[in-house]
């Protein structure tokens, strides 16, 4: 039977952990603080480790979901981490949204001692993960990712490989410059409804019909109406993704002028007291500075 191991139970790596386990995989998870790994260990049928040497000690698949390039690198190239204790022929795959740079660096890592590596950010939020509805977006070689593709469809609603290593982050890089300015530019179409005197309700209504639907208007406007930002992504962490979005900006030479404009809005938000109100709350921003 496959053996898997699950590194991360966060928001996304907890429900995504439990889809593999309720597929009758055998799973092993290990988080940072063990309570966690000890509650998910009582919802779902799996194992909760003390060491990630303990947790990826001859699992076929080891899964990451963690915070940020730190925490990839402690996790992976640690005394105690992954490279050093996963077996040679280990599919090795990271769901954290992170720089290119270290996907590149890991995936290289992985290779020199025997084990394929895939960096495979996702989007979809809390609730794609919750209801196994996630968008994949992959980087690595074919033969890893064909490996890998059976068990990432357990949570996914769209998988796809990008290109080599790397590939995966940037295409999720692309996927947030693209949230920002949508959220923005809702944020600003329903404060002006809101100046106007109109009903807004009845203004999403009509104009969803339309051009102007999205996403972000189909599922997040009627709480933007109502100021509630506890929904899904934070703004602690679209700051990080944006962050990585510029810096890779800067590499290639690609402009992004309205991204670093919403960097700033966010950094607003996070000095009203918003650092983890979802990121539709760009519309409090304008609602203060009126």
């Amino acid at each position: 039977m496959t053996t898997v191991t699950f590194i991360g139970l966060g928001v996304m790596g907890y429900p995504m952990a439990g889809h593999l386990a309720n597929a009758g995989l055998t799973v092993r998870v290990w988080n940072r603080s063990a309570q966690k790994s000890r509650q998910w260990a009582k919802e779902y049928a799996g194992t909760a480790c003390q060491t990630i040497a303990e947790a990826v000690n001859g699992a076929d698949f080891v899964l990451t979901c963690v915070g940020a390039d730190k925490d990839l690198i402690a996790v992976y190239e640690g005394e105690d981490g992954i490279l050093a204790h996963a077996r040679s022929g280990a599919i090795l795959v990271d769901h954290t949204t992170a720089s290119a740079g270290v996907a590149e660096r890991l995936a290289e890592s992985s290779r020199k001692v025997g084990m394929g590596f895939i960096d495979a950010p996702v989007s979809g939020g809390q609730q794609g993960a919750q209801n196994g509805q996630l968008t994949i977006m992959c980087g690595g070689t074919e033969s890893d990712y064909a490996k890998a593709q059976p068990l990432l469809q357990h949570y996914a609603k769209a998988l796809n490989l990008m290109g080599p290593a790397g590939s995966g982050q940037k295409t999720k890089m692309v996927n947030q410059i693209a949230i920002a300015g949508l959220v923005q530019g809702l944020s600003e179409a329903l404060h002006f409804a809101e100046q106007a005197n109109l009903d807004v309700r009845k203004v999403v209504d009509v104009i969803s019909k339309g051009a102007a639907q999205s996403w972000q208007m189909e599922n997040r406007s009627g709480t933007m109406i109502d100021g509630e930002f506890d929904h899904g992504f934070a703004v602690d962490w679209m700051r990080k993704d944006l962050g990585i979005c510029l810096d890779e900006a800067r590499k290639n030479n690609a402009s992004l002028p309205v991204t670093a404009l919403v960097d700033q809005f966010y950094g607003d938000v996070q000095e009203m007291g918003g650092k983890r109100w979802d990121t539709s709350s760009l519309i409090q921003r304008l609602r203060k500075f009126r």
